[in-house]
């Protein structure tokens, strides 16, 4: 995609060039090093802040009622329909680039004060009516206030692109861990305090706040932004891009809560979207960071004249040795789960939650198969999947609504494998692979959860009425032992592969946070976004 990036800095006399150009090095010695630095600071960051929420989270759920959720969730399906204009992808496009110069930062600060403050315009406008498409008053005023979301964007996007290119990701972790704590700590004090659903709202506002704040202190931008936007087409194609295939995923992700908030109570939708956020936990949160690493990775074995198809089995197979047994494992146990770290009153989302998991494994092999096609430079495989998505999902959704929440778990049931077939009916020939050849890379997975879910399955049945958390605290390690004793009798050699990448990745540790830039990555928003948080849909 040269054809997306600015021009030369020679040609454009009123720019100054970035004092770090990017150079592609595809021969670089030290790729393997990158890569491991890049996911240890992405992990790191991302495991810190997720323990950080989830302490939070457990507790405020404790104190909140699913209609709490419910009344948040719709007036989410707003906020989130309007994000993916945010401009994002404009500030990605600097990422990518030969050479960035002031007048590219001064003009993509422009773009993204002009698309927020219209969005924070736009929000305010069509608040009453949300309200009243969801029968719920109170809708409006909660989107009054998520007006501040949109304003804090351009001091997320802009400086966390600036790291990004200069391959900095332990200042982008600190960011991360610095708003996860500001966002629990409101979320838990609001709760306690008995402020209901505003605990909710408050939280995501004040912990983007903080978040733009330490980006802004680590990446500061020492310019005055520009509304002359001659010259700008690059940025304004690549993001335009990004933002089209953003277009399609929200309304892949945010179609059920618009269909079924007419249709369902607030304690129904509630449930349904607590016990979404809980199924997504895995793959709307732990994926990206392999999203994220493995773009710039398939990008540069590809410019090296190397075929992806080793790695993307590769991926593929990491992604299920992790997923599979967890969301099995999962289904397994949804309802001493609930119960153990929801409480009592949240018991109707245990069906809700074990369907979804039961679905999981296969949308988590569907987003990480994108960034392999977009680093070859065939982008139209992710938006005919995107399209599709959206397609199929809302499709589903509109005939699953009749049948209350459970319909709209079974929706997933037929759109997400459906989903998965097609992207892998184009993406395996592009990268050179056979359906045989992916079977092969996740037999392991799929047969050691099949072993371990017979064996908590005989484990759950043998045991006595037991409390719920006694019950998941016999079952859990059950399964654990099921599924590793599994892959180490009959498939060892996966064993030792898998531990000696995570040694060697242990070993090389973080390098220096601020590396000589001498291969930038292009933009990792190009792979397939995952099913982000409803709570933080706004800014990453």
């Amino acid at each position: 995609m040269s054809e997306n990036r600015p021009r030369p800095e020679s040609q454009r006399p009123d720019s100054s060039r970035d004092e770090s150009p990017a150079i592609h090095a595809t021969g670089d010695s030290g790729f393997a090093a990158r890569v491991r630095s890049a996911v240890a600071w992405r992990y790191g960051g991302q495991v810190a802040a997720q323990v950080i929420t989830w302490s939070s989270t457990i507790l405020v759920v404790r104190l909140l009622d699913p209609s709490d959720y419910g009344l948040f969730a719709m007036s989410q399906v707003l906020v989130t329909a309007l994000a993916f204009m945010n401009g994002y992808g404009f500030a990605t496009s600097l990422i990518p680039a030969a050479e960035v110069g002031r007048r590219d930062i001064a003009q993509v600060f422009g773009l993204l004060l002009l698309l927020n403050c219209g969005l924070a315009a736009a929000l305010l406008l069509l608040a009453p009516f949300a309200a009243s498409h969801f029968r719920e008053p109170q809708v409006a005023e909660i989107l009054r206030v998520q007006v501040a979301l949109f304003l804090v964007v351009p001091f997320i996007a802009l400086p966390e692109a600036i790291l990004s290119r200069r391959l900095r990701f332990r200042p982008q972790a600190l960011a991360n861990m610095a708003g996860a704590v500001t966002g629990a700590s409101v979320a838990l004090l609001l709760a306690w305090m008995g402020q209901g659903v505003w605990a909710l709202v408050y939280a995501p506002i004040l912990a983007f706040a903080a978040r733009a704040l330490a980006l802004s202190i680590a990446a500061p931008v020492y310019t005055i932004p520009s509304f002359d936007f001659r010259g700008a087409r690059a940025i304004i194609t690549f993001g335009g891009a990004l933002t089209l295939c953003q277009f399609f995923w929200i309304i892949q992700s945010q179609s059920d809560v618009f269909i079924a908030g007419r249709s369902f109570g607030t304690y129904q939708l509630g449930l349904y979207s607590e016990a979404l956020f809980v199924a997504l936990i895995v793959s709307g949160r732990f994926l990206p960071p392999i999203n994220e690493v493995a773009f710039p990775a398939y990008a540069e074995l590809h410019q090296a004249g190397k075929g992806l198809g080793p790695y993307f089995l590769r991926v593929q197979r990491t992604v299920a040795l992790v997923v599979f047994p967890l969301y099995v494992g999962l289904a397994l146990t949804a309802q001493e789960t609930v119960a153990t770290v929801f409480g009592e009153k949240w018991l109707g989302m245990a069906p809700l939650l074990q369907n979804l998991a039961i679905v999981m494994p296969l949308f988590a092999l569907h987003i990480v198969c994108s960034p392999a096609t977009n680093a070859m430079g065939r982008p139209r495989i992710y938006l005919a999947t995107s399209i599709l998505g959206a397609a199929l999902f809302a499709g589903c959704f509109l005939v699953g609504v009749q049948f209350g929440p459970e319909g709209l778990t079974w929706a997933w049931w037929v759109a997400a494998p459906a989903l998965l077939a097609a992207t892998l009916a184009l993406t395996l020939p592009a990268v050179g692979l056979a359906p045989l050849d992916l079977a092969r890379a996740l037999l392991p997975p799929v047969a050691a959860s099949a072993a371990m879910a017979l064996g908590v399955a005989g484990a759950g049945a043998a045991l006595p009425e037991l409390a719920a958390w006694w019950r998941l605290a016999v079952l859990v390690p059950v399964g654990g032992a099921v599924y590793l004793a599994t892959l180490v009798l009959v498939w060892p050699q996966v064993v030792r592969d898998s531990w000696a990448m995570l040694r060697a990745a242990r070993e090389e540790g973080p390098v220096q946070p601020d590396p000589a830039p001498d291969a930038v990555p292009p933009s990792a928003a190009a792979s397939a976004p995952a099913p982000a948080d409803r709570r933080q849909t706004i800014a990453g």
